[in-house]
């Protein structure tokens, strides 16, 4: 006997599954391997890569400036979309390399957009060590 489950059901089912989304120690591992050398460990810029860079690293700890944290821009700057036309812009795009299973993120509009977990990650460790 064959039971059929309607479309419906399951995919309400789905979305209320629990998504695990990374922790901020998550991105905090991708961070040292891949931007802590221009950026510095504590993401102020001063990484030991960053003497004589043109423009130099930024301070990644005052993205929010007393505002809300740029989630959009922030994403958009680590795959390379946001810069990719910009000269002088001397940060490698890292959209290829951050590849994998996908996670809802809040953009700021209170829309959820699918990211892979290892952006979410950095994304999530980026916004918990802001100082303003």
């Amino acid at each position: 006997m064959k039971i059929y489950v309607p479309l419906a059901i399951v995919a309400a089912i789905a979305a209320c599954a629990q998504v695990d989304m990374p922790a901020p120690s998550e991105g905090r591992v991708l961070y040292l391997e891949n931007c802590a050398q221009c950026h510095g460990p504590s993401g102020k810029g001063d990484g030991p890569w960053s003497k004589g860079m043109s423009p130099a690293p930024s301070d990644l700890t005052t993205l929010g400036m007393g505002s809300a944290f740029p989630t959009t821009r922030v994403l958009s700057t680590i795959d390379g979309y946001h810069r990719a036309a910009l000269p002088g812009q001397e940060m490698p795009e890292f959209g290829l390399l951050l590849t994998g299973e996908m996670v809802p993120v809040d953009t700021g509009d209170g829309v959820m957009t699918p990211t892979p977990r290892p952006l979410a990650a950095l994304v999530a460790y980026l916004q918990s060590i802001q100082e303003g």
